[in-house]
């Protein structure tokens, strides 16, 4: 998969496209489902699979601070598109020039005069351009005159709702892991590199590989059963927390640490993925270290329990 960043980076594609657009946060299975509904589009064509995303998200720009916490940072989406077969993920800035951008403008310049696009799956519910002039209708109305054809992508249906990234967002929230499972087909999981932290996890007895988060909100916070990948083609179980550590500072920026079980290896600088299995409780906040490192010890055990659980079920 090519992963091209801005116009500047792409040629025009002579023989054209099939092509989707959207934020695909979390490419969940009624993403998949788009997907495989592309590809199989772009088989029958001979033509190439393209995928347009923006970075950042819309709302991102447009709230800031205030917009939905993110299932996924870019790098994490663009590592799990690699996993399709998406033959080119084109990634666009979006900016006040791209909000502005004239609805016609874009469907002649970027998506006929560019991608040269021949198929393009929408959700009926997409807008563009300037004051979001742009919508499905204007896309199958410029289809018919400019020779390509569109087609509604279709929500996807599990126990008769809609799968969308905020239902999952909120199932992440009430600490509903095996419902957010469900949606994604596959465990919902953060990607980042180990980094040093303030070692306090060694003076509790529990040394921790610390995640920086890069994140301006997230969808989960607590105390989980996780499982790490990254390390020696190893899954590794342990324990993390996500959140602010207020027993130490009270601060807003939130910290991903994992205590992993039986494992004693230095990984400073690995790239690895945690995948969460199970919510043991919120995060809170202790009155002496004592405190904190009595819970841990509980929160240790009942993981541990978990996986033994876990293995006896499977």
């Amino acid at each position: 998969m090519r992963v091209i960043r801005g116009l500047t980076h792409i040629k025009p594609l002579a023989a054209g496209c099939v092509l989707t657009i959207g934020n695909f946060d979390g490419l969940h299975l009624g993403h998949q489902a788009v997907i495989d509904k592309l590809v199989k589009q772009g088989l029958q064509l001979g033509l190439p699979v393209v995928i347009l995303i923006f970075e950042p998200q819309p709302l991102e720009y447009f709230l800031g601070n205030n917009a939905p916490s993110r299932l996924m940072r870019l790098r994490e989406k663009v590592i799990q598109f690699s996993h399709l077969s998406v033959d080119d993920l084109l990634i666009l800035p979006f900016n006040r020039t791209m909000a502005d951008y004239d609805a016609n403008a874009f469907i002649k310049k970027l998506l006929v005069e560019t991608l040269n696009v021949k198929y393009l799956v929408i959700g009926d519910d997409f807008h563009f351009g300037k004051a979001r002039e742009g919508n499905f209708s204007l896309l199958k109305e410029k289809g018919r005159q400019l020779g390509f054809e569109v087609n509604n992508s279709q929500s996807y249906l599990q126990q008769g709702m809609r799968i969308s990234s905020t239902l999952i967002r909120d199932a992440l929230g009430g600490g509903e892991l095996k419902r957010a499972r469900q949606m994604l087909g596959r465990d919902y999981s953060i990607c980042g590199r180990i980094s040093h932290g303030d070692k306090r996890g060694r003076t509790l007895g529990f040394p921790t590989a610390n995640i920086q988060m890069f994140r301006r909100n997230t969808p989960i916070r607590g105390v989980f059963a996780i499982t790490m990948t990254g390390i020696d083609q190893r899954e590794i179980q342990g324990i993390a927390n996500v959140g602010i550590r207020p027993t130490f500072s009270g601060g807003s920026k939130v910290i991903l640490e994992t205590h992993l079980f039986e494992f004693n290896q230095e990984i400073y600088g690995a790239y690895v993925e945690v995948h969460f299995k199970d919510k043991i409780r919120n995060e809170m906040r202790f009155e002496s270290f004592e405190q904190l490192k009595s819970q841990i010890k509980e929160d240790v055990t009942r993981v541990k329990q978990f996986f033994i659980d876990t293995k006896a079920n499977d």
